[in-house]
């Protein structure tokens, strides 16, 4: 008999139980941003329910694989990362886009726990409950405001809205995320001022078409700070605007209101930053395509911003090699981007997506015809993107560290959201760290980053 127990009973009292070792679960988030808020959300929840993320699949009890569907080369990733946590955890569940299609998946992995489909956040719950039960104990489990956030902590992704109301002929996330879900501008301004009070320096704003946001529940009105705001995409810009952090806009459509927030961007009140997905600059490939507002004219659009707002930065993606794309309609995109300047761009192949109607189009363009308008095409973008950027040497900016690499600080300006843009690299940085600010003088440039130094005085 031990010393403690024979206290025990002298005593009278019951020596209390050694702590339950927390439920740890791992996590695998895949895909977009908005994909990521998923995660985080979910995460949220676990975290507050006593659960732990697990840092490797070892550690974990059990694992979630959020997957993404929208292209084919992503749902082999998902396939791919759903067998990795079989073989490395074993009990595995399922969810995300690719889980609204649950037959691709138990097709391959029979073995999983569940499949859920995306923004299940209920069903992940009640599946990760079941599995493995939780031990909350509300006096120890402590949950920072803001969330559990899988980014870094000076910069957080703001979702707005799930779902989609447009029938784009290439994509299929309507089908498997639903029709436009706004969130009430009061709920989303309280959650974005939130995060700045929690360290978080920049706001990326994010949705699947952010310029449509309060459309489905006619703009309501909400109250924040005992000022009244409407549901709506420029009152979204001005609320977010006033609480001194970059606001970055992500999934602009070119719609006729998006000139009102022009005069914020060159206030500075949000950043002068838009992130618009042309996709092509033929009118007769858009039309194909189904793509909102492909009668606009955007090139004039895009002329008046800049007239309003000489420092807007626009980035945007492209396909090339969409069913029945001619060389001439191809010649009319190399055509736009000419007259268009974007500073940022990226280009993707044509692939077929399981369920979209271009798949009925005629005329697909061969594979080999499509990697040859993709590499005329990024050339074409790679030294628009060098003239450009050249134009900033010499220039004083402010920038945002990200990370530092021996006496190299890694960077981003207003020009530049992360993971996706290019980077300022400073020399000679060792006093910053990351979410630092810092005043930088641009000293050379590439197609892509910029090359800088800390500013004298």
């Amino acid at each position: 008999m031990t010393r403690a127990a024979t206290k025990s009973r002298s005593t009278s009292r019951s020596v209390p139980p050694a702590p339950k070792r927390a439920p740890k679960v791992g996590f695998v988030s895949l895909g977009c941003p908005k994909a990521l808020v998923d995660s985080e959300r979910i995460l949220t929840h676990l975290r507050a329910e006593g659960y732990e993320v697990a840092p490797t699949y070892d550690a974990a009890d059990v694992v979630v694989v959020n997957t993404c569907g929208f292209i084919d080369a992503a749902v082999d990733e998902s396939l791919d990362a759903i067998g990795e946590a079989l073989e490395q955890n074993g009990r595995v569940i399922v969810t995300g886009c690719l889980g609204a299609k649950p037959e691709r998946i138990l097709e391959r992995h029979p073995r999983v726990l569940k499949v859920t489909g995306p923004h299940a956040y209920e069903d992940v719950l009640n599946a990760v409950h079941e599995h493995l039960p939780p031990q909350h104990d509300p006096f120890f489990d402590l949950l920072p405001p803001q969330g559990v956030r899988l980014t870094p902590r000076h910069y957080a992704y703001l979702k707005i809205a799930e779902g989609c109301n447009n029938k784009c002929s290439f994509c299929i996330i309507p089908d498997l995320r639903g029709k436009l879900a706004s969130r009430r501008i009061d709920d989303v301004l309280r959650e974005g001022e939130r995060l700045v009070k929690a360290g978080v320096k920049e706001l990326l704003v994010i949705s699947q078409d952010t310029s449509a946001y309060g459309a489905d529940i006619r703009y309501a009105t909400g109250t924040w700070h005992d000022e009244t705001y409407q549901t709506r995409f420029i009152d979204l810009a001005r609320g977010l605007g006033s609480l001194g952090a970059w606001v970055r806009l992500h999934y602009v459509y070119p719609y006729p209101h998006v000139d009102e927030v022009i005069p914020l961007m060159a206030e500075r009140r949000v950043l002068p930053y838009l992130d618009i997905p042309f996709q092509h600059g033929s009118p007769s490939v858009l039309k194909r395509m189904r793509r909102p507002a492909h009668s606009v004219n955007t090139l004039a659009r895009i002329r008046a911003w800049r007239e309003g707002c000489p420092d807007l930065v626009i980035r945007s993606t492209f396909i090339v090699g969409f069913p029945g794309e001619t060389e001439a309609e191809f010649e009319e995109l190399l055509a736009w981007m000419d007259e268009a300047q974007l500073d940022r761009v990226g280009c993707f192949k044509y692939s077929p997506v399981d369920g979209a109607t271009a798949n009925a189009l005629p005329d697909h363009v061969p594979p080999e015809v499509q990697e040859e308008r993709r590499i005329r095409f990024m050339e074409r973008a790679a030294a628009i993107s060098a003239k450009r950027l050249s134009a900033r040497v010499g220039r004083r900016m402010r920038v945002l560290v990200d990370s530092v690499e021996k006496n190299v600080a890694i960077a981003r300006s207003e020009a530049d959201a992360p993971e996706i843009d290019g980077v300022v690299r400073i020399k000679g940085a060792k006093t910053l760290k990351a979410g630092d600010w810092a005043d930088v003088e641009i000293t050379s440039a590439d197609a892509y980053d910029l090359y800088a130094r800390l500013a004298a005085g």
